[in-house]
This record gives C-alpha cells, sequence and structure tokens, in this order.
C-alpha cells in the first residue's frame, strides 16, 4: 500500500540531490507527519523524522529567535493541530503555485538555503577571532528550516497576510534560490561572514 502524505502527496519517488543532505532529509512515507517524539532517545533522532515533520515541529515556536521570544508563539503556540492544518494550507498553496509537489519543492527549498560554512568563535592568546567552519549537515537543515518558518513569521505577524500564505511564498522563493527569501538571504550572509574570516 502506498501511503500518501496528508493523504493527498506521493513522496516516495522524490530525491535529495545533495549529497550532504542526503541521510538528513527524510522522505519516508507517513500518512500523518506527527510522530510525538517516538524516536526521542536516539541519537541523531530528527534524521528519522519525516522532512514536514520538522517543518511542523519548528512552527510550533515561530517567534523564538536565539533564547528570547522577542514576538508572542500567538496562534501556533505549541498546538499540533493547529500546525497541522498551517502545513497543509501551506503545501496546498505551494502547488497551486507551482503546479508541482509541494514537497518536492520544500527539499529543493531546504538545498537552496542550507549554508555550508558558519562561524565560530575561538580565543587564541585572550583575544576571540572568528573562524570559519564547515556546517554540520543536520545544523544546516535546522537551519534552513528555522530561517524559513522566521520569515514568514515576521512577514505575517500583525500584518493582513495569513501564516500559510506567507511560508508558502517564503517556500517557493528559496526554492527558486531568490534573495528575497528570508532563508536564502541569511544564509548568503552567513556564508560571507565566514568568507571573511577564513
Amino acid at each position: 500500500m502506498n501511503l500518501k502524505l496528508f493523504d493527498r502527496w506521493d513522496i516516495t519517488h522524490i530525491e535529495v540531490k545533495d549529497p550532504g543532505l542526503k541521510n538528513y532529509i527524510a522522505l519516508s512515507p507517513i500518512l500523518v507527519p506527527r510522530s510525538s517524539g517516538r524516536n526521542a532517545k536516539q541519537q541523531f533522532y530528527k534524521n528519522k523524522y519525516n522532512i514536514v515533520e520538522r517543518l511542523m515541529n519548528h512552527l510550533m515556536v515561530p517567534g523564538h529567535k536565539g533564547k528570547k521570544h522577542f514576538i508572542t508563539s500567538g496562534h501556533a503556540g505549541g498546538k499540533s493541530h493547529t500546525v497541522f492544518n498551517i502545513t497543509e494550507k501551506t503545501l496546498k498553496l505551494v502547488e497551486e503555485k507551482t503546479k508541482k509537489n509541494p514537497v518536492e519543492v520544500l527539499v529543493k527549498a531546504l538545498e537552496n538555503a542550507a549554508p555550508r560554512e558558519e562561524i565560530t568563535t575561538i580565543e587564541y592568546g585572550g583575544a576571540r577571532y572568528p573562524q570559519a567552519v564547515d556546517a554540520a549537515p543536520q545544523r544546516r537543515v535546522d537551519f534552513a528550516l528555522r530561517m524559513m518558518v522566521q520569515g514568514a513569521a515576521h512577514k505575517a505577524f500583525g500584518e493582513k497576510i495569513k501564516i500559510e500564505e506567507a511560508l508558502s511564498e517564503e517556500i517557493i522563493k528559496a526554492s527558486l534560490c531568490m534573495n528575497t527569501s528570508n532563508a536564502v538571504a541569511k544564509k548568503l550572509e552567513l556564508e560571507r561572514q565566514a568568507d571573511a574570516a577564513r
């Protein structure tokens, strides 16, 4: 039996083209992307979750940036049913606008928005210097998802645009590698900083 995501989209034929992210973007056939932390005790447990579920988990706290909730989490206050509906509507909008499988568009967007390098701080002789390092694959996926959700939350917060519209726009722009996408812009900025710190 072939399980379709939300009983709507077939994800068995989707392929991750970035070799670094191949093992970190899970596209296991699933009907409802909600596992309620079933694999949480295993190492690198996030990799076992379907990528749409990981997007949903990031949507639970869109207002979180660094250590502060600089805006309230609002309607997506950790309620999985709310997030489930937002995700389904977002994917429908992506499908309407692109006429493609929305999960395929999401995977392409993640490949484009995942930074290859980032900076860390090293201390040498009492002084601190930024140092360019390669980004770990799991961090790359997490960063891309977080920036997509935060970009959409910024656009929708206190505005007339709905979160699903903002998120679908963000995903489409990132899949086309446009600089107007928050995730792609942040990735380019991070890689520029890493380039300067090499």
